[in-house]
């Protein structure tokens, strides 16, 4: 089978892989229908974490189940599943706690696992799902496949974007911004205004994502960053900042500017995947009051929540799929997110 492989900085291959097989009674195989290259895959794209070894990357993915081993139970041959992206067990103690991505057997898709092998990445023909009864989420029916960009949302940016709501505690009436115009960002704004906010800004200087921040629920644009960002967020609330800033980036400068775009004691939602050399200013927290939550989205929690939606078409997040591209062409999907000419790469094998 064929699967993408990452060897180093700006060095994406498609190869030839071994097949996935069957190997501890709770496992599954799954055919992938789409995958998606995710902002977080360009961090060793570009060579801010390094790339030790070759290894199969990607962790986003929906599909068919193809084979399950003898002791799963909640999904059959046939099922079409939806994947988080890692593989948990969803009964231990971090998964009962509501905090999935700390299960105590996790295996994230493309990294090491506890085998002292690599995970089977996304990007490819076929996954191996370790434990399949507690990751996988089955739909009723196979879908449409107008539907299947918004279902594989579910895997990762809509869940993430929502956690980061969350945890910044958005309700009916919440005034909120959002920074970062990336697929979480956006998926963040969705999920606002799916929690009933009153006012929504996107800060993002770019039109494209604009017009889906703005069909998202955004009622307002901030392209200024900085000191004038901070301002021009003041400007709207009273002087003071929103209820809630939701921080999709992960750098030093996305989260100075979430926390002092913040009210006293409002709170900051953070997802960005820290690169870049974030830190908290403590003394500038406590002195405002100002909290901050969040951290990796354990998504398996959220699809059974999610997924009516997404299915009835109440909400569209697969809108953020801007591209598509077949498989054979990964190292260009990488490029075009890299590049910043598309929002996000759907790929279908």
């Amino acid at each position: 089978m064929k699967a993408t492989v990452i060897y180093g900085e700006r060095d994406i291959r498609l190869e030839e892989v071994p097949d996935p097989v069957l190997s501890t009674g709770g496992d599954a195989i799954v055919r992938v229908v789409a995958a998606c290259v995710c902002g977080s895959d360009l961090w060793p794209y570009r060579g801010v974490t390094a790339t030790k070894e070759p290894h199969r990357i990607g962790h986003e993915f929906v599909g068919i189940v193809e084979e399950i081993g003898p002791d799963v139970s909640t999904v059959k041959v046939g099922d079409f599943v939806i994947a988080p992206f890692y593989d948990c067990d969803n009964t231990c103690v971090n998964c009962r706690n509501g905090v999935s991505f700390s299960c105590l057997h996790l295996v994230p898709w493309g990294e090491k696992d506890d085998m002292g092998g690599f995970a089977d990445g996304a990007q490819g023909e076929r996954v191996r799902v370790p434990h399949a009864d507690g990751t996988l989420v089955a739909t009723a029916e196979v879908p449409d496949d107008a539907l299947i960009p918004g279902l594989l949302t579910l895997s990762d940016v809509l869940g993430t974007g929502h956690h980061a709501a969350v945890s910044a505690g958005v309700t009916v009436g919440s005034t909120v911004v959002v920074v970062g115009d990336g697929a979480v960002g956006l998926c963040a704004i969705l999920a606002s205004k799916r929690l009933g906010a009153s006012r929504i800004v996107a800060m993002s200087r770019h039109a494209d994502r604009q017009a889906v921040a703005r069909e998202f629920g955004a009622t307002d644009i901030i392209e200024e960053r900085g000191d004038e960002g901070v301002a021009a967020v003041q400007a709207l609330f009273d002087g003071i900042g929103a209820d809630c800033v939701l921080e999709c980036v992960g750098t030093k400068e996305s989260m100075d500017q979430a926390i002092r775009s913040t009210r006293p004691g409002g709170m900051v939602g953070y997802v960005g995947v820290p690169n870049g050399g974030a830190e908290l200013p403590i003394r500038s927290l406590f002195g405002r009051n100002v909290g901050v939550n969040g951290g990796v989205a354990s998504v398996r929690g959220y699809i059974e929540e999610l997924l009516p939606e997404v299915l009835s078409g109440q909400i569209n997040p697969g809108r953020v799929f801007d591209l598509e591209l077949p498989l054979a062409e990964v190292a260009e999907a990488y490029a075009a997110m890299d590049e910043r000419r598309a929002i996000k790469v759907l790929l279908r094998p």
